[in-house]
């Protein structure tokens, strides 16, 4: 080869490596303006909500964890740190102890339990025979429902997060059933700026029940050409795993801090309510259907990140569709929208935006346990 052709060889190739690192700092310089703008938008905008700090209640809350593995400490956490601004007194107890005399040492005024279906019926009777009020709040309605069935009657206070469970405990003579929703822990969930590593177009984090299963797989030729994220359990029983292994981590529970790091590293979140009359996982015998949102719905809004999630009845009620979260009905819709959303950055920040507001008003933690308060103590 002549010199000249080499040169002319080593020219092109050094001009390629230039415009590739130039598309590179181009790339880098977009996706951090765009990040500065959601992050420092989103501190603006939250600065703007009225900052009215509840009084705290002369209250001594005695509360017992849920005592099961992931994902429950999450939510006692988030239980706790929100009751901790809230009353003057709390008492964090684990259902393995001896919660009755820790009660009766402690002369709570209420006994809340999360969950419910560790500690034993024998506790909560004597807790109610020594003259303590009790209270439970269900997680995980209507899938358990056929263990929940015996547990709330034990209790003088019935909180779940499902609105189809209400009329359901109150046929068994429960006389104070409320509705209340979970919600957001900002301390967790809050817009911040995360690596690289944590970035994508489209993330879904959550165990791989059977009809996530099969929404992953019709979307699979899709997502194989996108930056995607998929984390949770048994998702290498999806059928197109191998197409999608590169994309999927499996393994141990994500922890609360790394799911949020994957929320504010996504454009666009998607959220799939389990099904209810999944028999393979549930114990949801008396059939009853699920019209509530699940705590996701809340955290990833609580990161700024759009969302589009499978519609359900009491959806409407917490956030508007449209503007405040995206929705999908079919598998066509879902991939439309995705589509849309990664062309139309304005329109996608700004429902992210509308999210995270709605969120830190009217859907955290603290809101919701002034609300149980305000029900237990008028």
């Amino acid at each position: 080869m002549q010199t000249t052709e080499v040169n002319l060889l080593q020219q092109g190739a050094w001009l390629s490596e230039q415009s590739a690192k130039q598309k590179g700092y181009e790339d880098g310089f977009e996706q951090g303006r765009r990040e500065g703008y959601r992050i420092g938008f989103s501190k603006a905008a939250l600065r703007t909500l009225p900052q009215n700090k509840v009084p705290v209640r002369d209250l001594h809350i005695l509360y017992v964890t849920a005592g099961i593995g992931v994902p429950y400490p999450a939510l006692d956490q988030a239980v706790i740190d929100a009751f901790n601004d809230l009353v003057r007194k709390l008492t964090v107890a684990n259902p393995s102890e001896d919660v009755v005399a820790l009660a009766k040492k402690a002369q709570p005024d209420l006994v809340l339990v999360l969950n419910g279906v560790v500690l034993e019926a024998d506790t909560v009777k004597r807790l109610r025979q020594n003259g303590f009020r009790t209270a439970v709040w269900f997680t995980d309605d209507p899938y358990y429902t056929d263990w929940t069935v015996s547990i709330a009657p034990r209790y003088d206070y019935i909180f779940t997060l499902e609105s189809s469970c209400l009329s359901f405990y109150r046929k068994l003579g429960c006389q104070q059933v409320y509705h209340l929703p979970f919600a957001v822990n900002p301390n967790v969930f809050h817009p911040k700026h995360v690596p690289t590593s944590y970035q994508s177009d489209i993330c879904f984090i959550g165990t791989a029940f059977w009809n996530r299963v099969e929404a992953i797989d019709r979307l699979a030729p899709f997502l194989k050409n996108k930056k995607v994220v998929i984390s949770g359990w048994w998702w290498d029983r999806l059928q197109n795993y191998s197409l999608l292994s590169e994309k999927i981590k499996l393994g141990d529970w994500m922890t609360p801090e790394d799911t949020a790091s994957y929320y504010n590293g996504a454009k666009i979140v998607i959220n799939l309510h389990r099904a209810a009359d999944d028999d393979t996982i549930n114990a949801n015998g008396y059939k009853i259907p699920a019209h509530s949102v699940n705590p996701r719905t809340f955290e990833i809004a609580g990161c700024a990140t759009l969302q589009l999630s499978d519609v359900r009845q009491d959806l409407g009620q917490l956030y508007s569709t449209g503007t405040e979260i995206g929705t999908y009905g079919s598998y066509d819709e879902l991939v439309e929208k995705i589509e849309y959303y990664l062309q139309h950055e304005e329109e996608r920040q700004q429902m992210a935006f509308n999210s995270l507001m709605r969120t830190r008003r009217d859907h955290t933690y603290h809101k919701r346990l002034t609300s149980m308060l305000d029900i237990i103590f008028p």
